[in-house]
C-alpha cells in the first residue's frame, strides 16, 4: 500500500455512515411512490378505473416526460446553489402527489398526476450525485453511487411484499395512501441530517474535513488541467461524449423500467398465483439487485476501469432477460432468469454515474448528469409502453422482450466507444 493511501485509510470514515444514509431513505420512498402502479395494476386498479394494458403502460411511461423537466435546473442549482433545500421541496412535493394517485377515479386523473410525480422527483436524482461528488473523492465516488442506488432495490424489496399485503388487505388505494403520507414526513429525517459539502458540516472531525477539503480541491485541479471538455453549456450540447452518455442511459432505462413495471404481471402469469406470492417473488430480484450494484462498484473502483464495469452487466442484462422468455416451460428455470434480470439491470449504474465527472469540469458536470438522466429516462416511456404494446396485439410480452434485449446491445456497444480516460488506471493507490 502506498503511502498516500496509508494515510488515507487512517481518516475517519464519518461522511459513509452521515451522508449515504438520508439519500438512500429519500429515494426508497420516491421509488416506492412511483413503482407501486405495478402492484397496483395487477392488484385491480385496471379494473377499477377501466384501464387497458397500452393505457398502463402509457401511465408507467409518462412519468418520465415530467421527470426531464427538472433535470438540468436541478443539477445547476445543486452545484451553485443547495442541494439540500431543493430536495427538501422536493420530497413534500412528491409524497403529497403520490399520496393523491390513489384517489384516482379515471385514467386521465391517473397520467396527470403521474407526471405531476414525475416532474416533482425529476431534480433529486442529479441534485443527491452532486451531493455524493462533494463529499466522495473519485477512489470511492463508485461504491458511493452504488450504495445510493441500491434505492431502487430496497424500495422494490420493500414494495413487493408490502403492496401486496396491504392490496391484499384494504386495496389497491391504500398503497398509495400509505407511501405518500410516509414521504412527506421523511422531511424530518433529510433536513437535520444532510449537508451540501464538507465546509458545511459541524459534525466532521478536523482530520475527515481536511482531507475531504484538499483530495477533493486536487481532484478538482487535476481535472481542470487534464480536461478537454466542455467549459459551458453550448459547449456541452455539442460534445460527442455527452450524448453517448445520453444513448447508453436511454437504452439501458428502456429495458429497466419495463421489467420493474411488468414484473409482478410476468411473475403472476408464469406462476398463476396470488398477489401476497407474487410480491415475495418479486422482491427476490431486487435483493440480487443489491449485490450486483455493490459488486461491479468496488471492482471498478479497485480498477479504475469504468468502461468495463458499465458494458459487462449491461450485457449479462440483456441475456439474462432473453433467456427468461426461452424457458417458460421449465418455470423455475425462467424465474431464475428473471432473477438474473435483477442481479445485472442495476450492476453498471454506480459505476456509470461516476463517468460524467471524468469528462466533464465541475462547471457543467451538475447540469450534464442532469441532462444525461432527463433524456436517458424518457426510455422509461418507451419501455413500459413498448411492452403493453406487445401485450395488447400479441396477449404475450416476449417480442418486447426481444426488442428490450436489442436496445440493452445498443447500450453495451456505445459504452465501449467511450474515451480512454474511463477505460484504464485513473486512480491511484488502493481503494477506500
Amino acid at each position: 500500500m502506498s503511502s498516500l493511501a496509508q494515510a488515507a485509510a487512517k481518516i475517519p470514515h464519518q461522511r459513509w455512515w452521515r451522508i449515504l444514509p438520508p439519500a438512500l431513505i429519500i429515494y426508497i420512498f420516491g421509488y416506492m411512490d412511483r413503482s407501486s402502479l405495478g402492484f397496483a395494476m395487477a392488484g385491480g386498479m385496471n379494473e377499477a378505473i377501466g384501464m387497458t394494458a397500452s393505457v398502463a403502460g402509457m401511465a408507467g411511461g409518462v412519468f418520465y416526460f415530467g421527470y426531464l423537466l427538472l433535470q438540468i435546473p436541478a443539477g445547476d442549482i445543486a452545484e451553485k446553489a443547495s442541494a439540500k433545500k431543493f430536495i427538501a421541496y422536493c420530497i413534500v412535493s412528491f409524497g403529497l402527489i403520490a399520496f393523491a394517485v390513489g384517489l384516482v377515479t379515471n385514467t386521465w386523473e391517473l397520467l396527470v398526476l403521474r407526471f405531476l410525480l414525475g416532474v416533482a422527483e425529476g431534480g433529486v436524482w442529479p441534485a443527491v450525485l452532486v451531493i455524493l461528488s462533494h463529499w466522495f473523492p473519485n477512489k470511492e465516488l463508485a461504491r458511493a453511487n452504488a450504495i445510493f442506488i441500491m434505492n431502487n432495490a430496497v424500495a422494490s424489496i420493500i414494495t413487493g411484499p408490502f403492496a401486496g399485503w396491504l392490496i391484499s388487505a384494504f386495496g389497491w388505494r391504500y398503497v398509495f395512501f400509505v407511501e405518500g403520507a410516509v414521504t412527506i414526513f421523511l422531511i424530518f429525517v433529510w433536513w437535520p441530517l444532510i449537508d451540501d459539502s464538507p465546509e458545511k458540516a459541524k459534525w466532521l472531525s478536523t482530520s475527515e474535513r481536511d482531507y475531504l477539503v484538499r483530495t477533493l480541491k486536487e481532484e478538482r485541479e487535476s481535472g481542470k488541467n487534464a480536461a478537454k471538455g466542455p467549459i459551458n453549456y453550448r459547449e456541452l450540447f455539442r460534445n460527442v461524449n455527452l450524448w453517448k452518455l445520453v444513448i447508453i442511459y436511454f437504452c439501458v432505462q428502456i429495458a429497466v423500467t419495463a421489467y420493474v413495471l411488468w414484473l409482478p404481471t410476468m411473475l403472476k402469469t408464469l406462476m398463476k398465483t396470488g398477489m401476497t406470492k407474487v410480491g415475495f417473488l418479486a422482491a427476490v430480484p431486487y435483493i440480487a439487485t443489491i449485490a450486483g450494484l455493490y459488486l461491479f462498484a468496488a471492482r471498478s473502483d479497485r480498477s479504475g476501469d469504468r468502461r468495463v464495469n458499465t458494458a459487462i452487466p449491461i450485457f449479462c442484462f440483456a441475456v439474462c432477460f432473453f433467456l427468461s422468455t426461452q424457458t417458460k416451460d421449465m418455470i423455475w428455470v425462467s424465474y431464475l432468469f428473471l432473477v438474473g434480470v435483477g442481479f445485472f439491470q442495476q450492476a453498471h449504474n454506480g459505476v456509470f454515474w461516476s463517468i460524467p465527472p471524468m469528462l466533464f469540469p465541475r462547471e457543467v458536470a451538475g447540469g450534464a448528469r442532469g441532462l444525461i438522466n432527463g433524456c436517458g429516462n424518457l426510455g422509461g416511456f418507451f419501455g413500459p409502453s413498448l411492452v403493453g404494446l406487445f401485450i395488447t396485439l400479441f396477449h404475450s410480452p416476449d417480442k418486447g422482450i426481444y426488442v428490450l434485449s436489442g436496445f440493452l446491445l445498443i447500450a453495451c456497444i456505445v459504452t465501449f466507444t467511450l474515451p480512454g480516460q474511463v477505460a484504464g488506471k485513473a486512480m491511484h493507490g488502493k481503494a477506500a
